[in-house]
């Protein structure tokens, strides 16, 4: 039974990967799927090769965006703590679990979005991943005008400031603190899973695709750091038993 039958709820966002156990390269899109299904609400999708497809329901045009009938919610954190509203108690929001939300989406996030666009290496598979669907002659042009700007971006954000090295540098570091901090069992705070554990598991599994090979292996060879992603992954694939939803 759909207990938010009354009110659907519709995910919008980009589109399907075709990569088993990746539900959208977006990890801010990975985090709201994974939210969902953990907490047992039932929604469909509608996806855009374009996120500015979606601009009539995000002033930003940027995706995710959680429609709950007809009301928009965008932003991924946003949308996990209007879940907790629609699933009470499902999802734990502690000011801990919000604080390691906010590290993901930023420091972790730079070093994804390095991967893939500043990254020599990476960059031939994301070019031919996100832009496949572009006429030949315009695919010609704009993906590189796109990332000097993203590159732009990193360096304004110091983390491809002072360079590849240094920023793959600070990535090993990055992940070795994380893995020292993974619990040897259970979810990253004490207690349930949270919106730690998503949004860490969200840019962290991001990294896992074929896009970035070099990272995604540096990301599994932390022992505890692998382990603590594979039960996130394994508790969040599919949707549980569903808990009563708000109206």
């Amino acid at each position: 039974m759909n207990l938010n039958a009354s009110r659907p709820l519709t995910l919008l966002e980009l589109a399907d990967p075709g990569l088993p156990g990746f539900e959208s390269y977006s990890p801010f899109c990975l985090k709201a799927h994974r939210a969902l299904k953990y907490a047992g609400l039932s929604y469909a999708c509608v996806r855009a090769d374009n996120p500015a497809a979606h601009r009539p329901h995000s002033p930003t045009g940027q995706v995710p965006v959680l429609l709950v009938g007809a009301e928009a919610v965008p932003d991924s954190t946003d949308i996990l703590a209007r879940i907790e509203q629609l699933a009470p108690g499902r999802i734990a929001r502690s000011p801990e679990a919000l604080l390691w939300e906010e590290l993901a989406d930023t420091s972790v996030n730079g070093f994804l979005v390095a991967a893939r666009w500043a990254d020599d290496r990476n960059w031939p598979a994301t070019r031919a991943a996100f832009f496949h669907a572009m006429p030949a002659p315009v695919r010609a042009v704009v993906p590189a005008l796109l990332r000097r700007k993203q590159v732009g971006k990193l360096v304004a954000r110091d983390v491809w400031r002072a360079g590849p090295e240094a920023c793959w540098r600070r990535f090993g570091a990055l992940l070795d603190q994380l893995d020292a901090r993974a619990p040897e069992h259970g979810f990253w705070l004490s207690g349930p899973l949270s919106v730690a554990d998503l949004a860490l598991f969200s840019q962290l599994h991001s990294l896992r695709t074929p896009l970035t090979p070099w990272q995604g292996a540096e990301v599994d060879r932390r022992p505890r750091l692998s382990a603590w992603l594979g039960r996130v992954d394994a508790a969040t694939r599919t949707v549980s038993v569903p808990l009563r939803a708000a109206s």
